[in-house]
């Protein structure tokens, strides 16, 4: 399986895989049609990447497009593959599953507005949220047939985590403890504001990110464990997912990460990047990769936050989507319509 975040607790940091950590070069690039890949999956050496020019694609372990399709809409996420499957959102209002090999199309569910949240897929369901109708959906994966629906009353951007049957999401001012089997609701967490906040699922707590503020909470109740905020009243909006890997909690908070103690929220260390910082860090064999609105690509000691490579895709004015780490390859997407496989030098 590969999904965004890697699983669907959306921890962001698989064991049993390496990452480069002196330098990298170029393994290869090649081009799509938009913005790359906000987040990227990766399975068996294949890229799978969704761009907001309405395309997928599948790229080879050398680069070159083994297919693509268009849906006719723009995609803002990264696909799930399981089983040989690849499940994207279209903002065409389609959720689409393609056969992983050649992309040929198995079914498409019709949602009731646009699709635009990264799909979680456990047990042979499919959970996606809805930007339009403010609906988290569970669908059949093998036919994309409703299972349940549950309205949160506002857009539903954030990428459902899965965990021990229990379906976690952020949404407006709120988060959200559901039940997998039926969607009806555990609890709720409510708060000032929590936009739209992947959550990340570890050890029995719920961590989710909004601006300058991470938060985590109980798992089996929601109750607030801790809030952790930065002193930077400046930070620009944002909420993607923070990475725990450990005992440690990774956040890109406007231009900088943070690494920040599970048990207490206290922070461990700070890294300051050129730009700001909306990706989620992948944080693979002690390295930290992390991609900011500078253009670059940062590695850095997961035990210090000091920065071990840099990658520079050329354009400064360019975003970096999450990182996804496989096999000593560390594979991006670009607001300029370009992916990039970076290897250890």
């Amino acid at each position: 399986m590969s999904t965004f975040q890697y699983d669907s607790a959306r921890t962001g940091g698989p064991p049993g895989t390496t990452g480069p950590t002196d330098s990298v070069t170029e393994r290869w690039t090649a081009q799509t049609d938009g913005w790359a890949g906000k987040a990227l999956a990766v399975i068996d050496d294949t890229a799978y990447v969704g761009s907001d020019g309405g395309s997928v694609y599948a790229f080879d372990g050398d680069g070159t497009e083994r297919w693509t399709i268009s849906t006719g809409g723009r995609i803002d996420s990264a696909p799930a593959v399981v089983n040989d499957t690849v499940y994207v959102g279209s903002h065409e209002r389609h959720v689409y599953a393609l056969d992983a090999a050649d992309g040929t199309e198995q079914w498409r569910s019709e949602t009731g507005q646009f699709g635009i949240s990264s799909p979680t897929v456990v047990d042979g369901t499919v959970y996606i949220g809805n930007n339009g109708d403010g609906q988290l959906y569970a669908l059949d994966a093998a036919d994309g047939s409703d299972r349940w629906t549950f309205g949160v009353g506002y857009s539903v951007t954030a990428s459902p985590a899965v965990v021990d049957d229990t379906v976690y999401i952020g949404s407006g001012s709120a988060a959200y403890a559901l039940d997998a089997a039926d969607g009806t609701e555990r609890w709720t967490f409510e708060t000032d504001a929590l936009g739209n906040a992947t959550p990340a699922v570890a050890d029995g707590t719920v961590y989710l990110r909004w601006n300058q503020k991470v938060y985590a909470l109980d798992a089996a109740d929601g109750t607030e464990r801790w809030a952790f905020e930065t002193d930077d009243s400046t930070a620009t909006p944002g909420t993607a997912p923070p990475t725990v890997v450990d005992d440690t909690v990774y956040a890109g908070v406007n231009d900088s990460i943070y690494a920040i103690a599970a048990n207490d929220g206290t922070e461990r260390w700070s890294f300051e990047t050129g730009e700001r910082v909306r990706s989620s860090p992948a944080v693979i064999d002690d390295s930290v990769y992390v991609g900011g609105d500078d253009g670059i690509v940062y590695a850095l000691d997961a035990s210090d936050g000091t920065e071990r490579w840099r990658f520079e895709t050329g354009d400064r004015n360019t975003s970096i989507s999450s990182p996804v780490v496989v096999d000593g390859t560390v594979y991006v997407g670009t607001s300029d319509g370009a992916v990039y496989a970076l290897t250890e030098q």
